[in-house]
């Protein structure tokens, strides 16, 4: 199956205007997939129940979200990873460099090994 695409014109970052503007490939975004409609995907597949199923994926986030707040990197096998990422403000000296140094925090997702496989053999289609 091919991934749509559609054209998305933008300009130069950081130029009063836009500057120049050119047209960049952008992926359609279709509808999406809820927790309820990926548990009735899988029970399809597999001989688990919903309600199983549902108690693993909501027991699962909360595992993660402990996991990060310990620092932990959570592997997700193919699927991919989640860790903690951080913006901060620059200091002159690591004992400088406390709490209140952090701006913003956030979690970066990496893709695993079907997910960049599945990237790297993609076609693309424009719609």
């Amino acid at each position: 199956m091919a991934i749509q695409i559609k054209s998305v014109e933008r300009g130069q970052p950081g130029v009063a205007g836009g500057g120049v503007k050119k047209h960049y490939a952008s992926p359609v975004h279709g509808k999406e997939i809820s927790l309820e409609g990926l548990t009735k995907a899988i029970e399809k597949t597999s001989t688990v129940n919903g309600a199983d199923i549902r108690a693993v994926l909501y027991a699962m986030v909360e595992e993660a979200v402990l996991g990060l707040e310990e620092g932990r990197i959570i592997r997700l096998g193919d699927l991919g990873s989640l860790r903690i990422t951080l913006s901060s403000d620059g200091k002159d000296t690591a004992e400088e460099v406390t709490a209140t140094a952090v701006k913003k925090a956030g979690v970066i997702f990496t893709p695993g090994a079907k997910l960049q496989a599945m990237l790297k053999s993609a076609k693309f289609t424009k719609v």
